[in-house]
């Protein structure tokens, strides 16, 4: 079933992965990027992964470096889709804006009209978005949308009032 994920254009950062014993960071990159002519150790280099590459997936990595070690995979396989949970998740702030800068590259934040990736990102503390350029934020209680507003702004709101505030507020479109 992931395959398939994968080969429809879908990529999923999970807030915390499994270690993989035996399957080094370099060859599960390798298998991500599949035909593409990606550098792998440049793109790792990008995200301070390159001492990475060989060691066992996940082995004994910081929260922040499997944040980069699943982005680096995402980055390797380019989906149209990514399902990013949690990136900012037991990230440390010295490297908050490389998983960022990260995630602006995977959706091609720079391209705006002539993008093809888009991302769906979910946070609970709404620090990643001090990073990464989102374009519409939507707010999910008890498992149904209230909200769907400006991201900068439901958080803003949420911050200084709480989410019942920010679900009465005249701006959301739901």
């Amino acid at each position: 079933r992931i395959y398939e994920r994968a080969k429809k254009g879908i990529g999923i950062m999970f807030q915390r992965p499994p270690t993989i014993s035996g399957l080094k960071t370099r060859d599960i990159v390798d298998i991500c990027r599949g035909e593409k002519d990606i550098d792998i150790d440049a793109l790792a280099g990008e995200l301070n992964m390159a001492q990475f590459l060989e060691r066992d997936i996940n082995d004994g990595f910081s929260g922040g470096e499997i944040k980069r070690s699943e982005l680096l995979q995402l980055l390797a396989q380019n989906p149209n889709l990514s399902l990013i949970d949690e990136p900012e998740s037991g990230v440390d702030l010295e490297n908050i804006s490389v998983i960022g800068n990260a995630i602006n590259k995977l959706l091609q934040k720079e391209l705006h009209r002539h993008r093809k990736n888009s991302g769906l990102i979910i946070t609970h503390t709404g620090n990643i978005l001090d990073y990464v350029a989102a374009d519409v934020g939507h707010l999910l209680i008890g498992g149904c949308l209230k909200c769907t507003s400006n991201p900068l702004d439901m958080l803003k709101e949420i911050k200084k009032s709480g989410y019942e505030k920010c679900m009465e507020c005249m701006e959301c479109k739901i």
